[in-house]
């Protein structure tokens, strides 16, 4: 019961200072504030950037979330973490070998740290429509939107909020059908391009 009531209390913490640095993060906040729901609920994953995966999970793993599975790409990997009950964790870094050179995590941990979550993706009915209406709020997107209509999972991200001219965090629009819960790695790969900056 404590361990639950901590980790409740770790994760909305994180979601808050993520939320308040983030613009489209925030004004999806708030309308879903306005409704009773909240942002929290609506959490599909939280992804966190390191330089050593194993470290940074143990302060959810204590807490009890468990390995689930292990991502990799041409110049990083992920390692997926679950609760029941709980988003999703997904933990990413770069290759600590030559592979890892081109990656794009090393820079940003360097700048922002591993204690922030890099993003947030929430969970939409019809991802068009969260388009359509989040951009009538001025939140703008980066490519297009990631996944084929009908699939399992739909994703695309918004571009990412600069902080001293670095990409920083965005926000993630996730569509999932017949009860997918995982990740697809090509989908996966191209979304971290497009969080390289506007």
């Amino acid at each position: 019961m404590e361990q639950g009531v901590e980790l409740d209390a770790l994760i909305a913490r994180m979601i808050g200072n993520y939320v308040s640095r983030n613009r489209a993060a925030t004004l999806l906040r708030d309308l879903l504030d306005a409704a009773g729901v909240g942002f929290y609920p609506v959490a599909d994953h939280l992804t966190l950037r390191t330089l050593d995966i194993d470290r940074r999970a143990e302060e959810f793993t204590r807490l009890g979330y468990g390995y689930s599975e292990t991502i990799e790409y041409a110049d990083w990997y992920a390692k997926v973490y679950r609760k029941v009950g709980y988003p999703a964790l997904f933990v990413d870094q770069a290759y600590s070998d030559d592979r890892g050179r081109t990656s794009i995590i090393p820079g940003w941990v360097k700048t922002f740290g591993d204690q922030v979550f890099h993003h947030v993706a929430v969970r939409v009915d019809d991802i068009e429509r969260a388009i359509e209406r989040l951009k009538a709020q001025g939140v703008v997107f980066t490519g297009q939107i990631v996944g084929a209509r009908g699939g399992q999972l739909r994703q695309i991200f918004t571009a990412p909020e600069m902080v001293d001219g670095q990409p920083f965090s965005v926000l993630e629009l996730a569509e999932r059908h017949r009860g997918y819960q995982g990740f697809s790695p090509p989908q996966a790969d191209s979304l971290m391009k497009s969080t390289v900056g506007r």
